[in-house]
């Protein structure tokens, strides 16, 4: 699937789910018996599969009579009866050839075989779509559904999207006509047309097939093949759908109408049980109150947020969250509290051994100082940020957290500097003088560095 894009609330917050989910055991047919002369393109080749299998045929007779592998397939659905089957291969055939025209040369479906080249998707194709219309003849439309169902699961390959959606918006339309499974396929059609709704932006479209699905799946038992419940899944996708909702109105500066958004996002998080998903659905909420204003109540669902993440000792989510945390006291002018707050997620941090948090609340703390003119301070924490970064074997980590360490220490050199500078006597400029000389300590006494240099120099070599 395409990846999510958030552009008020954090991206790291909510991604795309990988794959659309699989409700039944996805049945591969074998492949059929039609001959595939034309697929051998090596002469000793042709010419053994010529001797062994069309006995009594010149070589001559049988190019002329030769069919494609299309042919033969479309020639046994119709003397098998299967006229539905031959109309919707051919129509899939020629809206492939039209979707590949429009695209024009250069494009990456011109450079594929066309689906009438590919003899393993015929297979599939002839399969179920002979079996989706023999089951329809009987009635049987819970097994037409599952017919369509795998042949949308042959094709997940990204050029193949195309098909797939084509049999699940078949699916979806099949479901609506079943009435005796309690409404267990038609929950799994809102689920498919949701994500692809979701996929093509469709984004409130996608949150009415996602509420439909959770309406259906509420008491139920169902599982999907990872061993999910149906409704714990829908609960998923209306958090992931309410979330994207609610930044979308954040953007439009709608934040009231963002907050109930988030506040129904929450709910669900809940309702399916997911620990990750609450913390994550609280911290958003908090996001949504902060920018209407509300401070105070951020802050009390951050520190929600907080629980929930140390709980499930989640680095990511508790770095998210306090610095969210600092930011708001730091805009209220609170400071005192902001760092009581980040020496707090600090302490968490090293109790529970999580070296990424660690970092996290030692830069956010280092950056307080150093904003604040406490350059011994900052170069502190940033050196035990860097220390922590050392134990993760992170090599950019420790490339960042040395850079702040190396920050905090020219603006140390800077207060000294700027001292001597501005002071103007013999004094101060000896101190200058003898810093550039060994770059090291700028408070050195250049009276005691002038005595080294000079009993140096006077050692015999």
């Amino acid at each position: 699937m395409r990846r999510v894009e958030m552009n008020v609330l954090p991206q790291a917050v909510i991604q795309s789910p990988w794959e659309h989910p699989r409700f039944i055991e996805q049945t591969i047919c074998p492949p059929l018996d039609f001959a595939r002369i034309h697929l051998i393109k090596d002469k000793d080749g042709i010419d053994d599969y010529l001797a062994k299998n069309i006995k009594g045929l010149s070589k001559q007779e049988a190019a002329a009579n030769r069919n494609s592998y299309k042919e033969n397939i479309c020639i046994d659905m119709l003397r098998q009866g299967y006229h539905k089957s031959f109309s919707e291969l051919f129509t899939l055939i020629q809206k492939w050839n039209a979707l590949r025209e429009a695209a024009g040369p250069g494009s990456a479906i011109w450079q594929q075989k066309s689906l009438e080249e590919q003899p393993d998707k015929l297979d599939q194709l002839y399969h179920f779509l002979t079996r989706a219309e023999a089951a329809q003849r009987a009635g049987h439309y819970g097994e037409v559904y599952d017919n369509q169902l795998n042949l949308a699961y042959c094709f997940n390959d990204p050029e193949d999207e195309w098909l797939r959606n084509y049999f699940y918006e078949r699916c979806f339309n099949t479901a609506q006509l079943i009435k005796t499974d309690g409404g267990k396929r038609r929950a799994q059609a809102h689920a498919h047309a949701g994500l692809i709704s979701e996929e093509q932006g469709h984004v409130m479209k996608a949150a009415e097939h996602y509420e439909a699905f959770y309406q259906l799946t509420e008491g139920s038992t169902w599982k999907d093949e990872a061993g999910r419940t149906y409704n714990s899944l829908a609960c998923e996708h209306l958090w992931r759908i309410y979330t994207l909702l609610a930044d979308k109105m954040l953007e439009n500066k709608e934040q009231e109408q963002a907050i109930k958004m988030l506040r129904k996002a929450f709910i669900m998080t809940k309702a399916g049980g997911d620990k990750k998903m609450e913390g994550e659905a609280a911290y958003c909420l908090s996001w949504a109150y902060h920018f209407a204003g509300e401070e105070k109540t951020a802050l009390s669902i951050l520190n929600t947020s907080v629980k929930i993440f140390t709980a499930l000792c989640d680095s990511s989510g508790l770095g998210r969250a306090y610095e969210m945390i600092a930011k708001i006291l730091v805009s209220q002018g609170k400071v005192a509290e902001t760092l009581t707050s980040l020496e707090e997620f600090m302490k968490v941090a090293e109790d529970v051994h999580l070296s990424q948090s660690l970092v996290d609340a030692c830069v956010l703390l280092g950056n307080i100082y150093n904003e604040r003119g406490n350059y011994n301070k900052a170069f502190e924490y940033f050196t035990k940020a860097f220390e922590a970064a050392s134990i993760l074997n992170n090599l950019p980590l420790e490339g960042e957290t040395k850079t702040y360490c190396g920050i905090a220490k020219t603006h140390k050199l800077m207060v000294a500097f700027n001292s001597y500078i501005e002071a103007e006597d013999p004094v101060s400029l000896k101190y200058l003088l003898a810093w550039k000389e060994n770059r090291s300590d700028m408070c050195t006494d250049p009276l005691t560095v002038e005595l080294d240099k000079e009993t140096s120099d006077s050692e015999p070599l």
